[in-house]
């Protein structure tokens, strides 16, 4: 058995009441806290466990509320907004003060949002194809491209869409979306992410983080269009082979390995 924590742990968040679905692990130094992307939940993260080159590292990763198996008593409040409050209630519950931030997608606009509020706290952070740009909501932006007041006919006609998508993982990524989210936090969460795209200015939000950022992406995504900026502005980038939107399903063997050398390079100063 790999050496974990596995807890529930209820919290409550803007009214509503959480029971999250967590796993952690203690160790030396400060701790690694993943967000996972939409449509995927903290076993994206589970293997930090078994990586020799992670021995010791401390980390947190949890579903989301409407995610995994966590549990969240109004489907309808979640969006990124209650998703940063629910990452500070859970931080402040496992009495974290300082920390690694690791986010995807969904988790990445997330803990963008979460650095730019409390940005003193975070020593570094890896945005892996986060939302930066109107041009990210090429999954969330179908909320609008395609209205629907049955959230369970859209979930199920999205399923089908991203199933039959081109990108690397795409049918393996949609295969167990139904396992891993409810319909019913689709639209909060999806109408928050576009806003914020579309006018919460994330570009600069994300380049003026005063921690060391690192932007991971998949290969078959090399031409979006703000990577030449991020460069330019001291942000590492991390183009993973033969990966489009999900390296952690594509290569994860590459995923991590730049994981480890940049916590190793931000840690070295």
């Amino acid at each position: 058995m790999i050496d974990v924590t596995r807890e529930k742990l209820e919290l409550r968040v803007q009214g509503v009441d959480l029971n999250l679905s967590t796993i952690h692990r203690s160790g030396s130094g400060e701790p690694i806290v993943f967000l996972h992307g939409f449509g995927s939940t903290k076993e994206d993260y589970v293997d930090i466990a078994r990586q020799a080159a992670f021995s010791g590292r401390p980390f947190i990763a949890y579903d989301a509320p409407g995610c995994g198996n966590s549990e969240c008593s109004d489907l309808s409040a979640v969006s990124i907004p209650f998703l940063v409050d629910t990452a500070k209630a859970l931080l402040a519950r496992l009495r974290v003060k300082r920390f690694h931030l690791v986010g995807h997608s969904m988790g990445g606009l997330t803990s963008l949002m979460l650095a730019h509020e409390d940005g003193d706290r975070v020593l570094s952070f890896i945005d892996i194809e986060g939302n930066v740009a109107p041009e990210d909501c090429f999954l969330s932006r179908q909320i609008l491209s395609y209205p629907s007041d049955d959230p369970h006919q859209f979930f199920a006609d999205f399923i089908d869409r991203n199933w039959g998508a081109t990108d690397f993982s795409s049918s393996l990524y949609a295969a167990s979306l139904r396992h891993k989210v409810r319909a019913e936090a689709v639209r909060g969460i999806f109408t928050s992410m576009v806003d914020l795209s579309d006018h919460g200015d994330l570009l600069t939000r994300f380049v003026g983080l005063p921690c060391r950022k690192m932007f991971m992406f998949g290969e078959q995504n090399a031409g979006l269009s703000y990577l030449p900026h991020l460069r330019e502005n001291g942000v590492t980038l991390a183009s993973i082979p033969h990966s489009g939107h999900f390296p952690m399903y594509s290569n994860p063997v590459e995923m991590w390995k730049r994981i480890g050398l940049f916590l190793g390079e931000a840690e070295a100063g």
